[in-house]
């Protein structure tokens, strides 16, 4: 009967409407409460069907209304929703539930898989019926150094901001969809069988600060400088986003303007008022973040930088009231500094990996191997994605994988020699070409020789130096792994 009723498949007609991240081919997360929403005539009822179950909702005075279902065990098996109000309804169809990983970041975790340098190969098996994405575009994507047009300008606000839809990944969506969000969900459909959805709502160039609410930012005493005044002229924020801002917006007159300055995805909050906000009513499993280079040029910037992430995840675990919400990130990887401001990365890698240790269920992968000397965007993203992976295969999926290369537990100084241990050494260090051990120092300039010993490092020195270094280059060529090949993050840490 209900297939008669909803002959004609709508996403919305005149009044009755479903909130925008819900369309066709959408996934749903896992033993969580479903919950539905969107918007009609006050004082209306909607009815909505799922999953073989009615529930019903009045509209109340802001036109809103919200159902919620029951838990969900995973299926590949597609579902429709349908919801009716009156004569009007809405059908949406292939509808799967899984795990459901939100991505943000920068051009990094933007990088499409058609730029990727094993699409060639893999684009042959990129029929994957269990991973679906919500990737859309969002207003002013991939314009630098010109004034927006008035088309752009026409979209900077929360209903235009981001727009698109929830695919299916075959060999033709999976073009745009961000490499590192793919591999790393398909990464986890081979090993638990599951559905995986993306929500893809990272933007080039931007920093981590369009991603932290205003109320989280206003609200800690580090950061609230911040919002002080147009986000344009404020020096509490990145010297290079506030030039692409002003480059893009910063001679418009006709923008949508706060006291904090004109609408921009770079704007300190905007990224989460105009895509995050939205979605604060659907759990979610996790989120994965590729980001960095934007906060990492200024010595200001660098210091804060394992704070303001700090902010950022514990929002979002208040928000999403979901207080162990796993988190994980990528570690800047390496570049050279002759024709890129990289100078403070190795400054930069270190306060991402001291944030390991701030905060319980993260993880970071190390790509600090996969740096192009003069190129701020590897292609290898197939190696990231899996990196991001093996974090939740152990965390979440509780899988038996080593997930990360050698991290620093300690630098003893014992009669002539510095001994550093580590956290996952796997079955034992080594380096990654069979070459003697490469990329440690004594005062973070100077290279000395190390050797491995019983999976710890062993530096001979004349006096016990106050700290030791390890990659410590913006592109360096360290060699130190376990034995899964995996790479050991850039650190700087005290000598005991």
């Amino acid at each position: 009967v209900i297939s008669l009723i909803f002959f004609l498949p709508l996403f919305a007609t005149a009044q009755l409407q479903v909130a925008k991240i819900f369309s066709h081919n959408m996934i749903l997360q896992r033993d969580q409460p479903v919950r539905i929403w969107g918007k009609t005539n006050p004082g209306k009822k909607v009815v909505v069907f799922f999953a073989h179950k009615r529930k019903a909702a009045v509209a109340g005075k802001d036109s809103a209304w919200t159902v919620v279902f029951n838990r969900q065990k995973a299926t590949a098996e597609p579902q429709s929703i349908f919801i009716t109000c009156g004569t009007e309804k809405i059908e949406l169809k292939n509808i799967l539930i899984g795990d459901l990983w939100l991505c943000i970041g920068q051009s990094n975790m933007e990088f499409p898989m058609q730029k990727e340098v094993h699409f060639r190969k893999e684009v042959a098996q990129a029929n994957q019926p269990l991973l679906h994405f919500y990737n859309p575009s969002f207003a002013g994507r991939n314009i630098y150094a010109v004034a927006y047009s008035d088309s752009v300008i026409s979209r900077l606000n929360k209903n235009d901001f981001y727009i698109g839809k929830w695919e299916a990944c075959d060999s033709n969506t999976v073009k745009n969809m961000s490499a590192v969000a793919y591999y790393f969900a398909k990464k986890i459909i081979q090993s638990e069988r599951i559905p995986v959805g993306l929500i893809n709502l990272s933007i080039g160039g931007a920093p981590l600060e369009t991603f932290i609410s205003r109320t989280a930012l206003q609200s800690n005493r580090q950061f609230r400088e911040k919002l002080n005044g147009n986000w344009l002229m404020n020096d509490a924020l990145p010297v290079w986003i506030r030039e692409r801002g002003m480059q893009n917006v910063g001679g418009n007159k006709l923008l949508n303007e706060d006291s904090s300055g004109p609408a921009h995805a770079y704007k300190p909050g905007y990224a989460f008022e105009n895509g995050i906000q939205a979605i604060l009513s659907l759990p979610i499993k996790g989120t994965i973040c590729y980001q960095g280079e934007s906060n990492a040029q200024e010595a200001g910037r660098v210091k804060e930088y394992a704070d303001l992430q700090q902010l950022l995840i514990n929002d979002y675990r208040k928000l999403w009231k979901q207080p162990s919400m796993p988190f994980y990130w990528v570690q800047l990887s390496s570049i050279d500094s002759l024709h890129y401001k990289s100078q403070l990365w190795p400054q930069f890698r270190d306060e991402q990996r001291r944030l390991l240790s701030k905060t319980k269920y993260t993880g970071m992968a190390v790509c600090s191997d996969l740096g192009f000397k003069n190129d701020v965007h590897p292609t290898n993203k197939k190696e990231v994605g899996e990196r991001l992976a093996r974090w939740a295969l152990y965390n979440d999926y509780k899988r038996k994988v080593i997930p990360s290369g050698p991290l620093p537990l300690s630098a003893k100084y014992v009669k002539g020699q510095v001994i550093i241990s580590f956290q996952y050494v796997a079955e034992g260090l080594q380096t990654a070409d069979k070459k003697p051990v490469r990329g440690f120092s004594a005062d973070g300039k100077t290279e000395t020789d190390a050797v491995v010993q019983n999976n710890s490092i062993i530096i001979e020195v004349k006096e016990k130096p106050l700290f030791v270094y390890y990659a410590w280059k913006p592109f360096t060529d360290a060699n130190l792994v376990n034995s899964e090949q995996l790479p050991a993050s850039t650190f700087k840490i005290n000598v005991d």
